[in-house]
């Protein structure tokens, strides 16, 4: 359903009307999962105050910073929308740090992705269940990883489109939309905290770093979790 001629009409119109033309074509099945960070909350202040017909959820991984759920709060008072949470399996959980350790990410690459994929890739796909469209909050510039993902891909392995619509934006454009909207957002990211995870897992950034040099920064791995590492191609 969705062409290259349907991408370029999409890639070209505001981010408004981005949103609303593919959500327009899956009413009932675009979901949207928001980290909380601040692309997220410009993307959940698009939807929310335009009443898009979008289901928003985000990950609770047990693990998260303190203002991370007083943003959750705000977000719910000021838009009077829910978002929807999806946690680990308890049981999971459980078995995992019985067996591993409460903090045996820090020990191996193989920990730490075992422990996301508990918190996040599992839990991400019960999110995603029945869903058509998949809207995120990347951008290319987030990190080498991402530079090269389209606007619109095609999921093989989950079935389904996902949509970047802030791929082509920069963090000043995610600043200057956070304050001419008034957008509530965590405060850790005026403290040097650029992309925020698990508490024990990110840590601020020093003047230079990679924006996702805070991410599991005791690795040398790609700094990814795992949700947006599978395989796709560009949508035709």
């Amino acid at each position: 359903m969705i062409n290259d001629e349907l991408i370029q009409e999409i890639g070209e119109a505001s981010l408004p009307e981005a949103i609303r033309i593919v959500s327009g074509l899956f009413p009932d099945s675009t979901v949207f999962s928001s980290s909380l960070g601040q692309e997220d909350q410009v993307l959940t202040d698009v939807i929310f105050r335009n009443d898009m017909p979008v289901r928003v959820f985000t990950l609770d991984t047990g693990r998260l910073f303190g203002e991370a759920y007083e943003l959750y709060d705000r977000i719910v008072a000021r838009y009077k929308k829910p978002v929807q949470v999806f946690f680990p399996d308890a049981a999971d959980v459980e078995q995992f740090v019985t067996e591993k350790g409460m903090n045996s990410f820090y020990e191996s690459v193989e920990n730490r992705k075992g422990c996301c994929y508990i918190r996040k890739v599992k839990p991400l796909n019960r999110a995603l269940e029945g869903a058509k469209v998949w809207i995120t909050g990347l951008r290319a510039d987030q990190s080498a990883n991402r530079e090269n993902m389209p606007l619109i891909e095609w999921s093989e392995e989950k079935q389904l489109y996902k949509f970047n619509p802030l791929i082509n934006w920069s963090l000043d454009d995610v600043l200057d939309y956070l304050k001419e909207f008034n957008v509530p957002y965590n405060p850790l990211h005026d403290k040097g905290f650029i992309s925020i995870g698990c508490a024990p897992c990110t840590r601020a950034i020093e003047p230079g770093e990679d924006a996702r040099a805070g991410r599991w920064w005791w690795e040398s791995s790609q700094k990814e979790c795992g949700l947006h590492s599978s395989v796709v191609k560009v949508a035709s």
